[in-house]
């Protein structure tokens, strides 16, 4: 199976980017330059502490040590100076915090981060902030508050007892719920919760248990996820196809079919393939501009023509700072075909796209590049194209998104994981 999803793999890739092999190798791209030509950009901040470690996550973190966490903030702080002259006064139109779990940090060291990033960076956005239900006090809420934030994500993940012991979430549904009551309490103008499904032995009535009662906690937005388990993960090394074994994607359509109903009989609106927001809400969401620069540990950058990725590992991402060195491990030049894929994919990501987004991003039509791609997928009703906008089905949102899966877990998989275990690899194949 997975030597006939590499072949299916190399045809894709070839066919939308041209390319045989994607290889991203160590080095530090040349910035100055691609800074000048950039309008505008987004900012990402990725925090890698937490209290606990989940068995599945993938994202890049570690466990919080107070000695650790106040090394980094002046990391951190180090590595905003040596942009700040690259990016000079141009627009920062999003700002999402990342991890990791961001308020592991509330108060030891996330308001000077703030602070520098405000004051180093033409700042014209609101924040966007991943945030742990175990962490939302009233307390902690007014002081998220206080430092700007608008949009706050919770991780719930669950709202079963037996599936959170077995995520490795260290709260009770009845906490989990608690904590959602007093966010969308607290003012902020999009509170979202994040839900996984496709849980081993999940019912569909808790799929639907759990949708409904995020609706009736009145979050904004509901983004639910299915599981999906990583090699490098501890939950990914214990698979053994039965209890921890990513779910089939028939089973997973069925599950977000469930959700799909409830949510649109509320009024919520799809915003992304696994996002469901209520209307005449901003949505909670990452980096939304498409190009964007990343901080610290393990955080990626996109400016135009080159992807780049700091290195995963703490000590040595301060270590590097502390030296004067930006600390990229990993860069990868984009050829335009490639960049134009990219775009397309995240778009397909986002269910709906302007095609004129794409004339003003690359000077060319996108029926000429990718037309011979779209229309079968118009005819079969996977899409629906009006000559100036693509709006994805449900059924296409879905079954697209599975097979842009199929590039996705396998890159992350192999990049993620090899970033973790090498903090300065020579190269990665893809």
């Amino acid at each position: 199976m997975e030597s006939l999803s590499g072949f299916v793999r190399g045809i894709l890739r070839n066919l939308l980017t041209g390319e045989g092999q994607i290889v991203l190798e160590r080095r530090v791209p040349s910035l100055q330059e691609r800074f000048q030509e950039i309008e505008e950009l987004g900012l990402y901040l990725h925090i890698p502490f937490c209290r606990q470690i989940c068995p599945y996550c993938p994202y890049n973190k570690e466990l919080y040590h107070s000695e650790v966490a106040a090394e980094y903030v002046d990391a951190l702080r180090g590595e905003i100076d040596l942009y700040s002259s690259l990016v000079g006064r141009k627009p920062v139109t999003s700002f999402y915090i990342g991890g990791g779990t961001p308020t592991a940090m509330l108060h030891s060291g996330l308001p000077e981060i703030l602070d520098q990033v405000f004051s180093a960076f033409n700042m014209q956005c609101e924040i966007h902030l991943e945030s742990h239900p175990n962490d939302l006090s009233a307390e902690n809420l007014d002081s998220i508050a206080s430092l700007g934030v608008e949009h706050l994500s919770i991780g719930v993940e669950a709202l079963q007892d037996r599936h959170l012991r077995m995520l490795g979430r260290p709260y009770t549904a009845r906490q989990a719920k608690e904590a959602v009551g007093r966010a969308t309490e607290a003012g902020f103008k999009c509170v979202n919760a994040d839900m996984i499904f496709a849980l081993p032995g999940q019912t569909a009535r808790e799929v639907e248990q759990t949708g409904r009662e995020l609706v009736e906690l009145g979050v904004d937005q509901v983004a639910a996820y299915p599981l999906f388990t990583f090699p490098y993960t501890q939950m990914g090394r214990q698979a053994d196809g039965e209890s921890h074994g990513n779910s089939g994607v028939l089973r997973r359509r069925r599950m977000l079919g469930i959700l799909e109903e409830i949510f649109y009989a509320e009024g919520y609106e799809r915003t992304s393939v696994w996002a469901f927001t209520r209307p005449e809400v901003p949505r909670y969401c990452s980096v939304t501009v498409p190009l964007y620069l990343g901080l610290g540990a393990s955080a990626g950058s996109y400016l135009k023509d080159v992807f780049y990725l700091n290195t995963f590992n703490v000590s040595e991402y301060i270590r590097a700072v502390q030296n004067g060195r930006l600390p990229v491990a990993l860069s990868l030049g984009l050829s335009e075909r490639m960049q134009m894929a990219g775009w397309l994919y995240w778009r397909i990501y986002e269910t709906r796209f302007q095609k004129s987004d794409f004339m003003a991003r690359f000077g060319c039509d996108l029926d000429r590049v990718f037309g011979k791609f779209l229309r079968p997928l118009s005819w079969a009703g996977l899409l629906q194209d009006d000559g100036a906008e693509v709006v994805l089905s449900d059924e296409g949102t879905y079954w697209l998104h599975v097979l842009e899966d199929l590039f996705s877990i396998d890159h992350v998989g192999k990049l993620w994981g090899t970033s973790q275990q090498e903090p300065w690899p020579e190269r990665v194949v893809l």
